[in-house]
């Protein structure tokens, strides 16, 4: 038997009703497939979140400026965010990655690519190779975090305007309308809400994104932020690390990556539902469904390293001593469903 193979058959004969513990019995099965191996283990753990400012916030899109971006960068940096209060109850490291903000962070690991993204209402919002640089720093981040003894990582973003750049890259991915999958990110009022849609209408129009291209989508109009995300994904895979997706923008790069290669979705772990309409969209489209309704739109992978608790606690179970064998009692089998 595989790992994964050998992962179920060891569920399958802990004692207590076969199936029991639902989605978080298969995200073990699955962790156990990433990692080749059925003796998972989760014991050391990081957050990398992802930071990038977007040229698009001059349209109006967004509550607040981009001098936020390095202002939550700066207390993640040291340790104070609300990413690090969260990730300390799971014993979770948590990392800045500067990809592209308009300031740089002491602090803050430095794969940063330009002073932000260019405006993409009036044109693409990087080049190409800036995109394929920002997916490469993320695979490269992940295989440098595995080679440190992270043995899964969650995924999170700060960037003032990503929601727009991710419900356009979600617009052109899933050829869906502004209408449809637009949200009010961190709590836009109704006119702001207009202004964003109409941002992303004009972006898709003048930059018309090749769907079937994801670093094309990427380029014209997403942001390096989320390049990286997508690159780390893409790096869970090429490096056999679980990579935890957060909400609605990490759902995005985590799109991205899978059509760059489909096989990128065999190390991905999805964590809640997002507020935003493109959630349902994107989890539909990557088979994935959500472990946690909380109704979370906090961000800064908040919702990614919310999951890793419930994993901890599948983890007692499945590795404990509770099994059929030691009960000395008939395991249970599948039961055909009385009509």
């Amino acid at each position: 038997m595989n790992a994964k193979e050998t992962a179920q058959y060891r569920w399958d004969h802990v004692a207590k009703p076969l199936n029991s513990l639902g989605k978080l019995e298969k995200l073990i099965v699955k962790i156990a497939g990433v990692q080749g191996t059925p003796d998972v283990c989760i014991d050391k753990r990081c957050a990398l979140v992802f930071c990038g400012d977007h040229g698009v916030v001059a349209e109006g899109v967004s509550q607040s400026g981009s001098e936020v971006t390095a202002l939550v960068a700066k207390s993640i940096a040291e340790d104070t965010a609300n990413i690090n209060l969260m990730a300390s109850v799971s014993l979770t490291d948590v990392f800045a990655v500067d990809m592209g903000m308009v300031s740089a962070v002491p602090g803050t690991i430095d794969h940063r690519i330009a002073a932000g993204t260019r405006n993409m209402v009036h044109g693409p919002a990087m080049t190409r190779a800036q995109a394929e640089q920002a997916i490469q720093a993320g695979i490269d981040l992940v295989g440098k975090m595995k080679a440190r003894g992270y043995q899964i990582i969650a995924t999170g973003e700060m960037g003032i305007g990503n929601t727009t750049a991710s419900t356009a890259m979600a617009c052109a991915l899933l050829d869906c309308t502004p209408t449809a999958l637009t949200g009010r990110g961190a709590g836009l009022s109704d006119a702001g809400l207009i202004r964003k849609r109409e941002a992303i209408t004009r972006a898709l129009a003048v930059n018309q994104p090749d769907a079937n291209d994801p670093i094309d989508v990427l380029a014209k109009v997403g942001g390096f932020e989320i390049a990286g995300m997508a690159g780390a994904f893409l790096g869970g895979m090429q490096h056999g690390v679980p990579i935890i997706m957060d909400g609605v923008i990490s759902a995005v790069a985590a799109l991205a990556a899978a059509r760059i290669c489909p096989a990128a979705v065999d190390s991905i772990l999805p964590s809640h539902m997002s507020r935003e309409p493109a959630m349902v969209r994107i989890l539909a489209e990557l088979g994935m469904e959500p472990i946690l309704h909380a109704d979370m739109a906090l961000g800064e992978g908040t919702g990614a390293v919310a999951l890793l608790p419930l994993l901890d606690m599948a983890l007692r179970v499945y590795h404990g001593p509770h099994t059929f064998d030691d009960l000395g009692m008939a395991a249970y089998t599948p039961q055909e469903e009385q009509s």
